[in-house]
């Protein structure tokens, strides 16, 4: 074993970074040996020094995080802050200084990744990123080397677990969305502010980053398109058990039919309860991959939390330094492909519609009749009468599989129908 110690820049101090310190002080003999050479904290950049942080010698700590990234004598840098600046200019100054970076930013990597990837490659240095999309669920790694000789067709799955938790919340006791989010937050499963959460943006940049790894293309975080969790309600969660399904929301990546294309796309679906994600219950994470060699395969685990995203992080470190004791590289971007990104409108799938309808004769065919304009085919319909002093009725409409573009008018025509008072919800059909 190599005696000089390989030197570790911590960039950020917080939930997860504090974990990593812990981890590498208490398994320190443990991670020598698997590394081949033993490994020391160079610096932690910090906001607030004046913080007590057990375990981390405070001549360590520092609030120059630029000049710890710059340090020349520094092997791996781990950026833990997050966000976009100043984690970007820290990551590239790492990079132009020789170290190779760790990190678990999946919203730089969603917005930026391209350029980051390019500079590492410039600079003969490694980027490693498991901690970005699912914590601690081991999934970056075996889309870009394990499935590296396959064609993966489809990625699906459940990669926020705070909207889960309340999706699982509003099905198992009844609750609405508020107050299943109340809980959620009280638990310490949603932030103060779960917009990032709920309105899938944290699920839009896991998908861009498994998008572009999975069909080695490039895929932004503009190019996924992102519904949130506000519009679901107790109605739909009754009307998918009706079905024999539960409701998820989902990142879904795709491979075209004739391979030429792909899309990526976040929102809540129906997904039947045979399939496997449906018993993805509380916080947890899955993800669902289908290759045409490997089949079917189903990573699951905590998707978030300081201890899971530490073992990621971990994990990458001890990758990245086994490369700098060997003189070589990890696997850079693999983005040969640079297939395009199809919109919205050309995803294919089944939908589920429920309508306000007037309770009289003529409603189902004049429902039936735009349906057939646009091109959408009907599955089954389902009415039933409201309960109230006011008549009308529910009308529940399940199509085959169609164009998002033809659901999107056939929806617009059905809201200029006098007999149709209102589009109660629409919800996509996944995972048959």
């Amino acid at each position: 074993m190599r005696t000089r110690p390989l030197k570790v820049a911590l960039l950020g101090c917080g939930v997860v970074g504090s974990e990593v310190a812990r981890i590498m002080t208490t398994h320190a003999d443990d991670l020598a040996q698997r590394i081949g050479a033993p490994l020391e904290l160079a610096g932690v950049a910090v906001r607030r020094p004046d913080r007590v942080r057990a375990g981390i010698d405070p001549d360590l700590v520092t609030t120059d995080a630029a000049a710890l990234a710059a340090r020349e004598d520094v092997d791996v840098a781990v950026e833990v802050i997050g966000g976009i600046e100043p984690a970007r200019s820290l990551i590239t100054s790492a990079f132009e200084h020789g170290a190779s970076v760790v990190t678990a930013n999946k919203a730089l990597l969603a917005e930026d990744g391209a350029t980051l990837h390019e500079s590492a490659e410039k600079h003969g240095v490694d980027l490693y990123y498991e901690a970005a999309v699912a914590a601690a669920i081991p999934l970056v790694r075996p889309l870009r080397e394990s499935l590296a000789g396959d064609e993966v067709g489809r990625v699906l799955g459940i990669v926020n677990g705070t909207t889960n938790f309340i999706l699982d919340r509003m099905e198992s006791t009844g609750a609405g969305y508020s107050e299943a989010l109340d809980e959620a937050t009280a638990l310490g499963y949603a932030e103060a502010d779960p917009t990032a959460d709920v309105e899938g943006f944290d699920a839009a940049a896991k998908a861009a980053i498994l998008a572009g790894i999975a069909f080695h293309t490039r895929v932004r975080l503009d190019d996924v398109h992102r519904e949130g969790l506000a519009d679901v309600t107790a109605a739909d969660i009754a009307s998918a058990k009706r079905m024999g399904c539960t409701v998820k929301l989902l990142a879904i990546c795709e491979r075209a039919a004739d391979g030429r294309s792909v899309t990526a796309r976040v929102h809540p679906a129906m997904i039947p309860l045979s399939h496997p994600l449906a018993s993805v219950r509380e916080a947890y994470n899955a993800v669902f991959v289908e290759s045409e060699a490997a089949g079917q395969l189903m990573f699951y685990g905590p998707g978030a939390g300081g201890s899971p995203t530490a073992s990621a992080v971990l994990g990458d470190l001890v990758a990245a330094c086994r490369n700098k004791l060997s003189g070589g590289r990890g696997p850079g971007e693999s983005a040969y492909a640079q297939l395009p990104v199809s919109p919205m409108g050309e995803v294919v799938t089944r939908y589920h519609i429920s309508l306000d309808v007037a309770d009289k004769p003529g409603v189902l065919a004049q429902v039936a009749t735009v349906f057939a304009e646009h091109g959408v085919s009907i599955d089954t319909v389902r009415q039933k009468g409201k309960e109230g002093p006011h008549d009308g009725a529910w009308l529940v409409v399940v199509t085959h599989r169609a164009p998002d573009a033809a659901l999107s008018a056939t929806v617009e025509a059905l809201r200029g129908l006098d007999t149709v008072r209102g589009v109660a919800s629409i919800m996509r059909v996944e995972g048959e």
